[in-house]
């Protein structure tokens, strides 16, 4: 199955979480809004000054030269969080950062372009060189934020500017989606915890599971609640029994390994009898193998829980993954625009020999400008995800010369 056509179903059948919570604003990043945000209130609530200075009438110092300096005297001080008088004709007021524009002042001098002095009788004077524009340094009330716009979308991932944003409208709390609750699994008799068995002692055949801790690490930085469930069993009741239980407590069932059709896979046949499920074989390297379905919850609970199999070899699963599950993820949690920012970047290397399945080429960013390829393209060496910073999303059937423009999805923005 073409890769976008894959993503397209599985976003069909992600629909949103029905469930809200209220949290703390503190408590918000990373999370999901359930409602639209509209402002009670202007931001600023009134013009303010952008800089310490001098607020002025610009009509009682518009004559102002450098040969011909104007002097006026200051009649008040403001500083931010207090209030102000009426500016009086021909004075000027001391003013700060964030303070209150008096009533008549139009504009703000930086005290930078002033000079100051003191009167014999200790009146203080201010003493302009030019003439400030209209609304020089000034912040406009509504400026930012107009009483009654809407400025955050239900469906936005809430990030550190939006938490700030809804801070500076008073929003103590925010409603947001409740956070997918995830079951991870792995399947293969072969798999290893590490910490379990020392490396000199590593039975043949045995490998360290990998894919479960960047999988779980992967979940957690979307927003998910996520269980695991450890290492399952190569046997068909084990499997049943483990899927029949996750299903139970959770809205995503994520397995990595087991789903291809050799005799030792048994989740296909043990998803089909809970459930269902449509095993894809995706045209995409790597990671061709992948399963997504549903599994029946049993013993009076309503509803089903999703289930999505990865392959087993890490650098597929860790594809699969972001080019699949992290969208699918994200839409459960009523995230809108799922989709992945790319740059154009120049080739810094070759691919003489075209691929008949569309490839993600791990490669990294150089000091010029261009994108450098890692050595071993396997789906089994995880250290091209670490040396690399991004992929090349290279089409099917398509060599890559040196200098060719191509299409760069960066981890940065896939594993945000």
């Amino acid at each position: 199955m073409d890769l976008d056509r894959a993503l397209e179903s599985l976003l069909a059948a992600a629909q949103p979480l029905a469930e809200t919570q209220w949290v703390d604003t503190f408590e918000a990043d990373g999370r999901v809004l359930a409602q639209h945000l509209v402002s009670a209130l202007h931001v600023p609530p009134q013009d303010n000054s952008s800089m310490d200075g001098y607020a002025v009438r610009c009509a009682d110092v518009q004559t102002a030269s450098p040969t011909h300096p104007v002097c006026l005297p200051v009649s008040q001080r403001i500083a931010a969080g207090h209030s102000s008088q009426s500016l009086q004709p021909g004075t000027a007021a001391r003013i700060f950062t964030g303070a209150p524009l008096p009533l008549g002042a139009d504009a703000v001098v930086m005290q930078e372009d002033v000079g100051t002095e003191t009167t014999a009788d200790g009146a203080s004077m201010v003493r302009f060189s030019t003439a400030p524009a209209v609304g020089q340094w000034v912040r406009r009330a509504g400026e930012d934020v107009c009483r009654g716009a809407q400025v955050l979308a239900a469906g936005t991932r809430l990030g550190p500017a939006e938490l700030g944003l809804a801070a500076s409208l008073g929003l103590a709390r925010l409603t947001v989606c409740r956070r997918p609750r995830v079951a991870l699994l792995s399947t293969g008799d072969e798999l290893v915890m590490p910490g379990a068995v020392a490396p000199e002692a590593m039975p043949p055949g045995a490998i360290y599971n990998s894919n479960r801790f960047f999988l779980r690490a992967m979940l957690v930085r979307l927003g998910c609640e996520v269980t695991d469930l450890g290492i399952v069993p190569d046997s068909r009741s084990a499997t049943v029994q483990a899927l029949a239980d996750a299903a139970h407590s959770h809205d995503l069932i994520l397995t990595s390994g087991g789903v291809s059709v050799g005799e030792e896979d048994h989740i296909k046949p043990a998803v089909e009898h809970l459930g269902g499920l449509d095993l894809w074989q995706i045209a995409m390297k790597p990671g061709k193998p992948f399963a997504h379905g549903h599994i029946r919850r049993t013993g009076g609970a309503h509803g089903q829980a999703h289930f999505m199999g990865l392959p087993g070899n890490p650098v597929s699963s860790f594809m699969t993954f972001v080019l699949l599950v992290r969208p699918f993820v994200l839409r459960l949690q009523g995230v809108t625009d799922v989709a992945c920012p790319s740059q154009v970047l120049p080739a810094h290397f070759s691919v003489v020999k075209a691929d008949k399945r569309r490839e993600f080429l791990r490669v990294r960013r150089n000091l010029h400008g261009g994108l450098d390829l890692f050595s071993n393209q396997s789906s089994g060496v995880l250290t091209s995800a670490v040396w690399g910073d991004g992929v090349v999303d290279n089409p099917a059937g398509t060599t890559v010369s040196h200098g060719d423009a191509v299409r760069y999805l960066s981890f940065a923005d896939l594993l945000a």
